[in-house]
């Protein structure tokens, strides 16, 4: 993997999950696979079932945690006239003079209900590196979408 770029906000909060996850849930269901097998026979079981779905889906999240946290890089939001991570962009779309607002993050803060999108998805991408004033383009699955920098913050 590839290095992740992140806030130290989003460091902390998933150095804390991960800290949660290996301590306090690992517990939890370990005692709810030692409940589920007290019951008896485990091949029709569905408690014992579904403990250890529940163990797999823990396990993973860890691991993804552990990776993305190794690779971890993490970046302040540096006042410059270039976009980059933490900027605040206000973009209108050329077509239709539709304007939004974004801010630049990684890929695990990215939530586009919250205006925060990631500099890997395809607008985010475009826009690092741009200035105020400047157009772009990028790819679309409906075409091709310009839009002019009305403000980086």
């Amino acid at each position: 993997m590839t290095e992740e770029l992140l806030s130290q906000e989003k460091f902390n909060e998933l150095t804390r999950e991960l800290d949660e996850l290996r301590t306090k849930r690992r517990r939890e269901v370990a005692e709810q696979l030692e409940y589920a097998r007290s019951l008896g026979d485990l091949s029709e079981n569905a408690e014992y079932q579904q403990a250890r779905e529940m163990q797999a889906g823990v396990e993973e999240r860890i691991q993804k945690l552990e990776v993305i946290l190794k690779n971890a890089k993490i970046v302040r939001g540096e006042r410059t006239d270039s976009i980059g991570m933490g900027s605040i962009v206000s973009v209108q779309k050329v077509s239709d003079g539709e304007k939004h607002s974004y801010t630049i993050v990684g890929a695990e803060e990215a939530d586009m209900l919250s205006g925060k999108i990631s500099y890997h998805s395809p607008l985010g991408s475009a826009l690092m590196g741009k200035k105020k004033g400047d157009e772009f383009s990028f790819h679309t699955p409906k075409g091709t979408a310009r839009y002019k920098i009305l403000k980086v913050e």
